[in-house]
């Protein structure tokens, strides 16, 4: 079956001309012109992707992004025509996986696209072929990932994970006591062709640790390793 991929744009030529790229593409596509029929059309049609325009009437991207952040884990790629920081990092914090500034090629979205959905394929190829049929836990001392649910607890209670955190936090721990440099964490966990540079890898690592080591007398689970990067030691 195809992949799904709802795209939330209030311009209607560029909705339909970016619907009828990914129809081309072979992908299942849906439309919404505002933040409201954003959430519905989430809801019913439950995409593998969603596209997100950050200027919409009726709830702005950035509400939409808080909303679908607390129902479903897919990847969210914010549309922009600004290019400030501020918006890029705020979209970030809300959960949102990448953003492409306009004007944009369609060959760049149409890349972008691609390396989301083929990243999702290979992680949950990743955790299939490496954790046992009858195995949807990974328990490290005090810390366990639910895979099935794609939750974090720790000491047994949950920890309120953005889905690229949770997607870092995994990656660490199936790597525990192995140096990853920032550009391999990269390349792994957000894709090879994603732009947001290194500094993406540490302010998720710091959001992650904020998370994970509330205890300022319990030993730092994520090391930083001076030069190279970091090394999970929980």
């Amino acid at each position: 079956m195809s992949e799904k991929v709802l795209v939330v744009e209030d311009e209607l030529a560029l909705r339909e001309t970016l619907a009828y790229n990914l129809d081309r593409q072979g992908y299942q596509v849906e439309t919404a012109g505002d933040g409201q029929a954003a959430i519905d059309a989430a809801r019913r049609f439950k995409p593998d992707l969603i596209v997100l325009d950050l200027m919409l009437p009726v709830l702005d991207g950035f509400e939409v992004c808080r909303v679908l952040r607390q129902e479903m884990t897919v990847p969210i790629i914010m549309l922009t025509a600004r290019d400030e920081e501020i918006d890029r990092v705020l979209g970030l914090e809300l959960g949102a996986d990448d953003y492409i500034t306009k004007p944009f090629s369609m060959r760049e979205f149409i890349a972008r696209v691609k390396a989301h959905l083929r990243r999702i394929r290979l992680i949950h190829a990743e955790i299939s072929s490496d954790i046992p049929a009858t195995s949807e836990q990974i328990r490290i001392g005090d810390l366990t990932l639910d895979l099935t649910r794609r939750e974090a607890l720790l000491n047994q209670k949950a920890l309120m994970l953005k889905p690229k955190e949770f997607d870092l936090l995994f990656f660490l721990v199936r790597n525990r006591g192995h140096v990853l440099t920032r550009e391999y964490i990269l390349e792994k966990v957000w894709g090879w062709d994603y732009s947001g540079g290194s500094r993406t890898v540490d302010v998720h690592i710091r959001w992650l640790r904020e998370k994970i080591e509330s205890d300022p007398n319990s030993p730092s689970r994520i090391i930083t390793v001076r030069g190279s990067g970091y090394r999970y030691e929980g």
